[in-house]
């Protein structure tokens, strides 16, 4: 079982930055991807960014130039740089990483955009 850790949400005024942080219990050097995912109430999750095990990304019309996915082998860790916000990207935002047919996500933290 591998763990998922996340940490980096919090309240922030539109237009502000945040990084979100996803620290893994093994290591990602061998993962064939990561995502981040967001949901907020009454919706369903989404996916915001995504990264395959060669580098290619694709994100979220909504986000695309706002956000940007990275990964961190050396610390096993996945980042979302959220740069821009604004209400509407208010929600509770998950990591997935996918080993072979494996994939866990971590247990969400929340986002809020507002004044």
């Amino acid at each position: 079982q591998v763990r998922l850790v996340e940490s980096g949400g919090g309240l922030v005024q539109p237009g502000g930055s945040l990084r979100l942080s996803c620290v893994a219990s093994r290591s990602i050097f061998s993962i064939n991807a990561m995502g981040w995912y967001r949901q907020a109430p009454g919706k369903e999750r989404e996916l915001v960014a995504r990264m395959t095990a060669d580098g290619r990304t694709n994100y979220a019309d909504s986000v695309k130039g706002r956000f940007t996915i990275s990964r961190d082998n050396a610390k096993s860790a996945v980042y979302l740089q959220m740069n821009s916000l604004t209400p509407e990207d208010t929600a509770v935002y998950y990591c997935r990483l996918t080993w072979s047919l494996d994939y866990y996500w971590g247990q969400g933290t929340q986002v809020t955009v507002s004044s």
